[in-house]
């Protein structure tokens, strides 16, 4: 009985993940048997982000970016992260202007789904934020993760100097190391960066859920 219990748990998770993937998203609904988990007030313009305008951080803050699948639970696991003080979802590494979530789903622009994080360096280091990347996510899946298939659910860092480049390295070769096999993510500098739509922005936080990928927890010391 308990070996069925633990079957149909695993059964429950993945059915709710897979209600969070491509064609799930237009359906913004709150679930009505679910109430929101108590969460981190944090902040939703990370360098004045907007329709691939610059990006600046505030005074002492520095910016990261990340592609790790469906960008709302992305995002949800980075707005739990001390030092974590904005978040929000978009479009980027793409060859396209003004990408859409329409345009982005055609698998013709190029863009990735991502997550642009402000964050105070002094409580949390940009190494540590790469560590809550690669726990969360399945970085050997190329263009994949779990129900969402697709160029736009790759795993990718998009970084912003050469500092966080070469952590970034030294991050994924660890990471194919402690797996024994080949690692997918992508590592590349970050163009313009293409604010979502606002329905897409701190989804969970409005629908009081946790969509894909399914959280594994933060690790400790970032």
């Amino acid at each position: 009985m308990k070996h069925l219990s633990a079957v149909l748990s695993l059964m429950v998770l993945f059915a709710g993940c897979k209600t969070a993937g491509t064609d799930a998203k237009s359906d913004l609904s709150p679930p009505k048997t679910q109430s929101a988990a108590v969460r981190r007030v944090v902040g939703t313009d990370p360098g004045g982000v907007g329709a691939g305008t610059p990006l600046k951080a505030r005074p002492g803050h520095a910016l990261a970016a990340f592609a790790a699948g469906c960008f709302w639970g992305v995002e949800d696991n980075f707005r739990q992260i001390p030092g974590v003080v904005a978040t929000a979802v978009g479009y980027t590494g793409g060859k396209t202007t003004s990408p859409t979530y329409e345009s982005v789903c055609s698998h013709t622009t190029g863009h990735a789904e991502a997550v642009l994080v402000e964050f105070d360096p002094a409580k949390v280091t940009y190494e540590g934020l790469l560590r809550v990347f690669f726990m969360n996510h399945d970085p050997t899946t190329k263009n994949r993760q779990g129900p969402d298939v697709g160029d736009q659910y790759r795993s990718a860092i998009f970084t912003l100097d050469d500092a966080q480049e070469a952590a970034a390295r030294a991050a994924f070769a660890k990471e194919e190391a402690r797996l024994a096999k080949p690692v997918t993510t992508q590592i590349t500098r970050l163009g313009a960066f293409w604010k979502a739509e606002e329905y897409h922005q701190q989804y969970d936080e409005k629908t009081g859920t946790h969509s894909c990928p399914i959280p594994r927890g933060l690790p400790h010391g970032t």
